[in-house]
């Protein structure tokens, strides 16, 4: 892990227990502080009273949906620059969609926990020349 890296905050939106479960496991096991939502709504009020550095967005939740939850996210200022990464069961299909809308990555599942791990990594490094 990269330093500063480790202790990042990530907030998991899926509405199934055991998804929720299996990536908080892995993520915790890194190091990282895990906060779960099961819903849009959830989400929503978790990320205004503390944007995380990361959000785990799975489409397909009750409330708002995954891509509304997006949309709001990138248009309040204090939320906009939290990262995201949309978790997905329905395939490639709405890649072009959800990252025309701010998503950082765009996660089919399943997935493996390497590979859960290689996205954030990839997602919370530093950018090639920012600054």
């Amino acid at each position: 892990m990269a330093e500063g890296v480790a202790k990042a905050d990530i907030l998991i939106v899926e509405d199934h227990p055991t998804m929720r479960e299996a990536m908080r496991m892995v993520l915790e096991h890194e190091g990282f502080d895990i906060r779960e939502a099961s819903d849009g709504q959830a989400a929503l009020a978790m990320a205004r009273d503390r944007p995380p550095d990361l959000m785990f967005l799975d489409l397909n939740i009750p409330g708002p949906s995954g891509a509304e939850v997006l949309k709001e996210l990138k248009s309040a200022p204090e939320t906009a620059d939290v990262r995201v990464i949309i978790v997905t069961a329905v395939g490639e299909e709405g890649r072009e969609y959800v990252l025309s809308l701010g998503a950082d990555e765009y996660f089919t599942k399943p997935f493996s926990p390497l590979a859960l791990l290689r996205t954030v990594e990839k997602v919370l490094a530093p950018t090639e020349g920012s600054g």
